[in-house]
Protein backbone atom coordinates (compact mmCIF):
# COMPACT_ATOMS: atom_id res chain seq x y z
CA UNK A 1 0.00 0.00 0.00
CA UNK A 2 1.36 3.44 -0.86
CA UNK A 3 1.40 6.33 1.61
CA UNK A 4 -1.50 8.01 -0.18
CA UNK A 5 -3.86 5.03 0.07
CA UNK A 6 -6.29 4.84 2.96
CA UNK A 7 -6.32 1.65 5.03
CA UNK A 8 -8.83 -0.87 3.80
CA UNK A 9 -12.16 -0.88 5.61
CA UNK A 10 -12.94 -4.08 7.49
CA UNK A 11 -14.91 -6.54 5.37
CA UNK A 12 -18.64 -6.18 5.86
CA UNK A 13 -19.90 -8.27 8.73
CA UNK A 14 -16.77 -7.73 10.83
CA UNK A 15 -17.36 -5.44 13.79
CA UNK A 16 -15.52 -2.16 14.00
CA UNK A 17 -12.90 -2.25 16.78
CA UNK A 18 -13.89 -0.27 19.89
CA UNK A 19 -10.47 1.35 20.15
CA UNK A 20 -7.54 1.80 17.78
CA UNK A 21 -4.21 3.35 18.75
CA UNK A 22 -3.31 5.47 15.73
CA UNK A 23 0.18 6.42 16.87
CA UNK A 24 2.28 6.22 20.01
CA UNK A 25 5.27 8.21 21.21
CA UNK A 26 7.45 9.35 24.09
CA UNK A 27 5.90 12.59 25.30
CA UNK A 28 8.34 13.26 28.16
CA UNK A 29 11.32 11.30 29.42
CA UNK A 30 13.84 11.80 32.20
CA UNK A 31 16.56 9.53 33.54
CA UNK A 32 18.64 10.54 36.53
CA UNK A 33 21.63 8.67 37.88
CA UNK A 34 22.67 11.20 40.57
CA UNK A 35 25.15 9.06 42.50
CA UNK A 36 27.09 7.55 39.61
CA UNK A 37 29.74 6.25 39.62
CA UNK A 38 29.93 5.72 43.41
CA UNK A 39 26.55 3.95 43.52
CA UNK A 40 27.89 1.02 41.48
CA UNK A 41 30.31 -0.06 44.21
CA UNK A 42 27.94 0.58 47.14
CA UNK A 43 26.07 -2.70 47.35
CA UNK A 44 25.52 -5.94 45.57
CA UNK A 45 21.90 -6.03 46.74
CA UNK A 46 19.24 -4.98 44.28
CA UNK A 47 17.80 -1.49 44.68
CA UNK A 48 14.49 -0.90 46.47
CA UNK A 49 12.06 0.13 43.73
CA UNK A 50 9.04 2.40 44.10
CA UNK A 51 6.68 2.71 41.14
CA UNK A 52 4.00 5.32 40.52
CA UNK A 53 1.55 4.86 37.65
CA UNK A 54 -1.08 7.26 36.36
CA UNK A 55 -3.23 7.43 33.23
CA UNK A 56 -4.21 10.83 31.87
CA UNK A 57 -6.65 11.59 29.06
CA UNK A 58 -6.60 14.71 26.89
CA UNK A 59 -9.44 15.13 24.39
CA UNK A 60 -8.41 16.06 20.85
CA UNK A 61 -11.61 15.74 18.83
CA UNK A 62 -14.96 14.06 19.39
CA UNK A 63 -13.70 10.46 18.96
CA UNK A 64 -9.93 11.10 19.37
CA UNK A 65 -8.02 11.37 22.62
CA UNK A 66 -4.43 11.43 23.76
CA UNK A 67 -3.86 8.75 26.40
CA UNK A 68 -0.77 9.33 28.56
CA UNK A 69 0.71 6.53 30.61
CA UNK A 70 2.76 8.35 33.27
CA UNK A 71 5.38 6.21 35.01
CA UNK A 72 7.80 7.17 37.77
CA UNK A 73 10.33 4.62 38.96
CA UNK A 74 12.54 5.43 41.98
CA UNK A 75 15.41 3.08 42.82
CA UNK A 76 17.19 3.39 46.18
CA UNK A 77 20.30 1.50 47.32
CA UNK A 78 20.72 1.88 51.07
CA UNK A 79 20.01 5.56 51.59
CA UNK A 80 21.25 6.65 48.16
CA UNK A 81 19.18 7.21 45.06
CA UNK A 82 20.36 4.76 42.41
CA UNK A 83 18.20 6.08 39.57
CA UNK A 84 14.98 7.85 38.76
CA UNK A 85 13.01 7.30 35.58
CA UNK A 86 10.06 9.51 34.66
CA UNK A 87 8.30 8.54 31.46
CA UNK A 88 5.13 9.90 29.89
CA UNK A 89 4.36 7.48 27.07
CA UNK A 90 1.38 8.51 24.97
CA UNK A 91 -0.84 7.34 22.18
CA UNK A 92 -3.59 8.81 20.06
CA UNK A 93 -6.70 6.69 20.57
CA UNK A 94 -9.54 6.56 18.05
CA UNK A 95 -12.83 5.44 19.60
CA UNK A 96 -15.64 3.69 17.77
CA UNK A 97 -18.83 5.70 17.20
CA UNK A 98 -21.00 3.04 18.84
CA UNK A 99 -19.44 3.38 22.31
CA UNK A 100 -21.41 5.05 25.08
CA UNK A 101 -19.62 7.69 27.20
CA UNK A 102 -19.04 5.11 29.98
CA UNK A 103 -17.69 2.55 27.49
CA UNK A 104 -15.43 5.23 25.99
CA UNK A 105 -14.08 6.10 29.44
CA UNK A 106 -13.34 2.44 30.19
CA UNK A 107 -11.66 1.99 26.80
CA UNK A 108 -9.44 5.05 27.34
CA UNK A 109 -8.52 4.25 30.96
CA UNK A 110 -8.21 0.45 30.72
CA UNK A 111 -7.70 -0.80 27.15
CA UNK A 112 -5.54 2.03 25.79
CA UNK A 113 -2.93 2.02 28.59
CA UNK A 114 -2.81 -1.79 28.40
CA UNK A 115 -1.89 -1.44 24.71
CA UNK A 116 0.76 1.21 25.47
CA UNK A 117 2.28 -0.57 28.49
CA UNK A 118 4.54 -3.12 26.71
CA UNK A 119 6.29 -0.32 24.81
CA UNK A 120 6.73 1.84 27.93
CA UNK A 121 8.03 -1.22 29.79
CA UNK A 122 10.67 -1.80 27.12
CA UNK A 123 11.80 1.84 27.33
CA UNK A 124 12.13 1.61 31.14
CA UNK A 125 14.12 -1.63 30.86
CA UNK A 126 16.48 -0.17 28.28
CA UNK A 127 17.00 3.06 30.25
CA UNK A 128 17.85 1.26 33.48
CA UNK A 129 20.28 -1.02 31.62
CA UNK A 130 21.89 1.89 29.77
CA UNK A 131 22.21 3.68 33.13
CA UNK A 132 24.49 0.89 34.37
CA UNK A 133 21.95 -1.21 36.26
CA UNK A 134 20.26 -4.52 35.60
CA UNK A 135 17.34 -4.00 33.21
CA UNK A 136 14.26 -3.21 35.26
CA UNK A 137 11.33 -5.11 33.79
CA UNK A 138 8.04 -3.90 35.23
CA UNK A 139 5.43 -6.51 36.03
CA UNK A 140 2.14 -6.14 34.16
CA UNK A 141 -0.30 -3.57 35.54
CA UNK A 142 -3.98 -4.27 36.16
CA UNK A 143 -5.47 -1.15 34.57
CA UNK A 144 -9.02 -2.31 35.29
CA UNK A 145 -8.22 -2.45 39.01
CA UNK A 146 -6.69 1.05 38.79
CA UNK A 147 -9.82 2.30 37.01
CA UNK A 148 -12.14 0.83 39.67
CA UNK A 149 -10.00 2.27 42.49
CA UNK A 150 -10.11 5.70 40.81
CA UNK A 151 -13.91 5.51 40.46
CA UNK A 152 -14.27 4.47 44.12
CA UNK A 153 -11.98 7.28 45.33
CA UNK A 154 -13.93 9.82 43.26
CA UNK A 155 -17.25 8.57 44.68
CA UNK A 156 -15.89 8.68 48.25
CA UNK A 157 -14.56 12.22 47.74
CA UNK A 158 -17.94 13.34 46.37
CA UNK A 159 -19.76 11.72 49.31
CA UNK A 160 -17.39 13.38 51.81
CA UNK A 161 -17.83 16.76 50.11
CA UNK A 162 -21.62 16.38 50.08
CA UNK A 163 -21.66 15.45 53.77
CA UNK A 164 -19.47 18.45 54.64
CA UNK A 165 -21.59 20.93 52.67
CA UNK A 166 -24.01 22.97 54.79
CA UNK A 167 -27.64 22.00 54.41
CA UNK A 168 -29.80 24.50 52.57
CA UNK A 169 -33.27 25.38 53.92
Amino acid sequence: MSDSEAPAAPPSGEPEPDLVILTQYVKDLSFENPNAPMIFGKSKTPPKITISVDVKIEGIQERLAEVILALRIDAIVGENKAFLIELDYAGIANLSNHLSPEESERALLIEAPAMLFPFARAIVGTLSRDGGFMPFLMTPIDFEKMYLQRKEATAQAAATQAAAAPAED
